[in-house]
């Protein structure tokens, strides 16, 4: 077994969780009345003792031996991964929130959050192989009795894999372009065609793969609205639940890749040696987008999270190396070749990096955890107006979370590099593969420009801007109370600013799109997202800052708890003084309506 680098902080995961989320209110739900603070607690324990007892250690080997393919097609993943899979199945890691009824285990989906970024910190091409519950979901929400009964159960208890197959080589992001199709044949439908960058697409973990294959049967109309969804085993399922023939899902062969090189990211053909059979998921041909975009969105919110589990375990190790790195004097000192060589921690650029990852992975983490309740509590509360109010907020932040908060990610783990300097680009040191691994999140479950066009595009235009209408008011709520508390006062007056100016550009924007100018809009719409993104980790950092600032007025200042809280306070001063500036900064870019990305000739790029 190789290196075990991963580190998490346990005490800022139950701050999140317990102080200010305060998750056990969760357990006077009735979905959720049969757990309590104490079970909540133990499950984030063990995930952390199973993530660094088990997964950590493959981290570094994973990504050196790397998922192999052989002739034939078949895949094999790094070796140590079959014994840690089995555990995982074995302690119910796999299908956490999912339902008791099909195999999973009926958690809050905040606890499985909190898990999950556990496990994703400590080797993320491990949790890339978790795919099943996502397509079991999918049939659970959408499918017959029948699919539900021969697939959910098996796929929640990990006993087969999944996968999303939307990609093909000539479509890339552009899903109403795809060639896969499917002919009616009896109460099946023959599945023809290439999908490409497949997570888990073959594998040897699981003997059987189940994959939700989006393609279009024979006269459908054109785009998005003609496209369905299919159901296809690698091997073929017999109405008895046991496993039949090869059903001709063959894999062609897999990427080579920056990072997540543990993870078999396949090109499979359906159909290319034989008849593939699928069932159509739900009672109607076209409808497969609709289906789609509910495991689309849960991958989305995953591979946020993926991201934020990268930073913080970079940020954790970049905090130890400092700690420990001996190299130069202080400042003050700096005249003196006799003086005493200091931790790297003491020098102010340092600090300036370590502080800017702790408020990004901080913040990042709360976002997460409070998206994830407010998933809970969007279906499980029993006042319908509230649940209403927690889908549109999961709604509004999903393509936020994916983008922004992946985006970010990578700036961290590459920051993290600096902290060790030369050291951090070897490969002894574990931030290298962090960076590497976390770069894929932006191009994962469509690019990151696709979120914010999708936010820009659409989830601020449904229901006339209802759902920006009920996040700010909700925003305005928390932080109008924070105003009253003198000791963080500054920071929500500033935030609060912030926020005006997020409102104005908005408005701006969608004058820009009512004259027609769609190109310029669509050049702005990451610029927009990021504006977007600082305010809602502001939000989490400023509410974190008020809550620790009262918690310190009783502690000795000498305390650990003290310590804790005041990291809490400076990580929010931080950031509203060093990056919430930031969000004027872009308003008056967008404002400018600078032209030239649009109007420059195409060939000027290249002569």
């Amino acid at each position: 077994m190789g290196n075990n680098y991963y580190r998490i902080n346990k005490r800022d995961v139950d701050f999140v969780l317990n102080e200010q989320l305060k998750v056990e209110q969760l357990c006077e739900l009735e979905k959720y009345k049969d757990f309590s603070r104490d079970d909540f607690d133990m499950i984030v324990s063990e995930a952390i003792k199973f993530a660094q007892e088990v997964l950590g250690p493959l981290n570094q080997d994973s990504d050196r031996e790397a998922a192999r393919y052989e002739k034939g097609g078949d895949v094999k993943v790094p070796t140590e991964f079959h014994k840690a899979y089995k555990l995982a199945c074995e302690n119910g890691w796999i299908a956490m929130s999912n339902s008791p009824e099909w195999g999973g285990q009926g958690l809050p989906g905040v606890i499985a959050m909190a898990s999950a970024e556990i496990f994703f910190g400590a080797c993320t091409s491990f949790m890339l192989y978790f795919g099943g519950p996502g397509v079991a979901h999918m049939v659970e929400n959408f499918g017959p009795d029948k699919l539900r009964n021969l697939y959910c159960e098996r796929l929640y208890k990990g006993e087969w894999g999944g996968t999303m197959c939307l990609t093909e080589p000539q479509a890339g992001s552009a899903v109403g372009d795809i060639r896969t199709s499917a002919k009616k044949d009896g109460d099946t439908y023959l599945i023809t065609g290439t999908k490409c960058f497949i997570t888990a697409g073959n594998h040897d973990l699981t003997k059987n793969i189940i994959h939700g294959v989006l393609a279009r049967v024979e006269g459908a109309p054109p785009g998005t609205k003609g496209i369905s969804q299919f159901i296809v085993p690698k091997y073929w399922v017999n109405d008895d639940g046991t496993e039949g023939k090869s059903n001709n899902v063959t894999c062609a062969g897999i990427e080579h890749k920056m990072g997540i090189k543990g993870s078999a990211t396949c090109t499979l053909n359906f159909g290319e040696d034989g008849p593939c059979r699928g069932y159509l998921l739900g009672d109607e041909e076209n409808k497969g987008m609709r289906q789609m975009f509910q495991m689309m969105n849960e991958a989305r919110i995953s591979t946020g999270l993926q991201g934020i589990a990268l930073a913080a375990a970079a940020f954790e190790n970049a905090v130890q190396y400092s700690q420990e790195r001996i190299q130069g004097v202080d400042v003050k000192a700096m005249r003196d070749p006799n003086a005493p060589r200091v931790p790297i921690i003491k020098h102010s650029d340092v600090r300036r990096m370590l502080l800017l990852q702790k408020s990004y992975a901080e913040g990042m983490r709360a976002f997460a955890f409070r998206l994830a309740m407010y998933d809970d509590l969007a279906h499980g509360h029993p006042d319908e107006e509230k649940r209403n109010f927690y889908q549109g907020f999961v709604d509004l932040m999903t393509p936020i979370i994916k983008a922004y908060c992946s985006d970010m990610a990578f700036d961290m783990t590459s920051m993290a590099m600096q902290c060790y300097g030369g050291y951090g680009y070897c490969q002894e040191y574990p931030v290298e593969q962090y960076c590497r691994d976390a770069r894929i999140a932006m191009i994962f479950e469509g690019t990151n420009f696709i979120q914010a066009a999708d936010l820009i595009g659409r989830k601020l235009n449904i229901g006339g801007g209802a759902l920006m209408q009920s996040y700010m008011a909700n925003f305005d709520e928390a932080i109008g109370a924070i105003k009253g508390k003198p000791k963080v006062a500054d920071l929500a007056e500033k935030l609060d600013a912030a926020k005006n100016i997020l409102l104005e550009t908005t408005m701006k924007i969608a004058g820009f799109a009512m004259e027609g100018d769609l190109d310029y809009v669509m050049s702005i719409a990451t610029r927009y997202l990021h504006m977007f993104g600082e305010i809602v980790i502001g939000r989490e950092l400023v509410e974190q800052a008020a809550l620790a600032s009262e918690k310190m007025e009783k502690l000795a200042p000498d305390s650990i708890d003290y310590a804790f809280y005041s990291g809490k306070v400076h990580a929010a001063r931080f950031f509203v003084n060093n990056i919430l500036p930031g969000v004027e900064m872009k308003a008056k870019i967008i404002e400018n309506k600078d032209r030239s990305c649009i109007e420059i000739p195409e060939n000027a790029f290249s002569v």
